[in-house]
């Protein structure tokens, strides 16, 4: 395995943290608040199921719907995977025939898996990975030492203006991770497994960027992650007008999701990146012989509405908002080392 050890315990960026806690004592300690990018249409032949699961996995969640429902479960969709020690609010959807009662919300809450449907409604269509349109997180984090509120301030106004690199976060990669192990063993892996091995090679370059202090900047052949798009373009050289752009979050330096074909940097970025990743050639072969397609991420993301406050001296709260994909651990990890 290359990069950091672990691979997700990424160095600081804005500083050293400003203190020591814990996350997860309880599962109201982490809260997520799923929001979509639309309004269910209210008819078609599909159900669309908002659910409060507590101390449960979205899997669970998405079998449970299906018994319900009576389909298979690979039938379900929803937008993404939702931490399992957590409060969490997410949006299902399975196959629902025009003609037929919507159920009641009771009769498919679970209690003791932790499952509580909030709301039913009609939808024109099966709900597909990443269209949602961002996720609110709530995080308490459980200090060992009181911290200097003057300090944590000036830390999150920081992280409003630079932001904080946008890596993955330790449940990408299983149990210690068991998810790259998995990778190397396997002649064909697929699913998360394969999401965490390209995962691991985007932290190693984003690690070598935070090292050198370029995370949040960009180089000369950058490709350049636009804001709330998939699509980006080379910055040949920076001028005053990328810079600005780049200052006021329209884009962003990226990292390498490696696979095959694909768009990316070009001179000088390209060769720091091939450097960075020499090391993990074998890797790569293999992610373009499963036919995986290269992609490229953001190095860095903007939490928004981004607050905090200290219930009292043993505990520090945190608000904010990220885009799907990006990791509430990344935004504590720049204020308090946790465990």
């Amino acid at each position: 395995m290359i990069g950091p050890d672990p691979v997700w315990r990424l160095s600081a960026a804005l500083g050293a943290p400003l203190g020591r806690g814990r996350l997860r004592l309880t599962p109201e300690d982490f809260q997520v608040d799923e929001h979509l990018a639309f309004e269910p249409a209210g008819d078609g032949e599909h159900l669309m199921i908002q659910v409060r699961k507590r101390d449960a996995n979205t899997d669970t969640v998405a079998r449970h719907l299906a018994r319900r429902a009576g389909v298979r479960a690979k039938n379900v969709g929803y937008c993404g995977m939702k931490d399992r020690h957590a409060v969490t609010t997410q949006w299902f959807s399975l196959p629902w025939p025009i003609k037929k009662p919507l159920p009641d919300a009771d009769d498919w809450t679970d209690a003791g898996q932790g499952i509580t449907v909030l709301r039913l409604a009609r939808h024109d269509r099966k709900l597909r990975r990443g269209a949602h349109a961002a996720n609110r997180f709530r995080v308490v984090i459980r200090l060992d030492a009181p911290v200097d509120a003057a300090a944590v301030e000036a830390r999150v106004a920081l992280m409003r203006r630079r932001g904080v690199p946008n890596g993955f976060g330790p449940q990408r990669f299983g149990w210690g991770g068991a998810n790259l192990q998995r990778f190397e063993a396997q002649d064909k892996p697929a699913g998360i497994v394969l999401s965490a091995a390209r995962s691991a090679l985007f932290n190693h370059v984003l690690e070598q960027r935070i090292i050198d202090g370029s995370w949040d900047q960009l180089r000369p052949g950058e490709w350049c992650c636009l804001t709330g798009s998939r699509s980006g373009f080379v910055a040949e050289r920076v001028d005053a007008t990328l810079q600005r752009r780049l200052d006021q979050a329209d884009l962003h330096p990226s990292g390498p999701m490696p696979g095959r074909g694909g768009d990316g940097p070009l001179g000088e970025a390209l060769a720091r990146e091939q450097a960075w990743l020499a090391p993990a050639a074998a890797w790569i072969d293999k992610l373009t012989q499963l036919r995986v397609d290269a992609q490229r991420r953001p190095l860095r993301v903007i939490p928004q509405q981004l607050q905090w406050k200290q219930q009292d001296d043993d505990s520090l709260v945190l608000e904010f908002e990220l885009p799907p994909g990006s990791f509430a651990t990344s935004v504590v990890a720049e204020c308090i080392e946790t465990s």
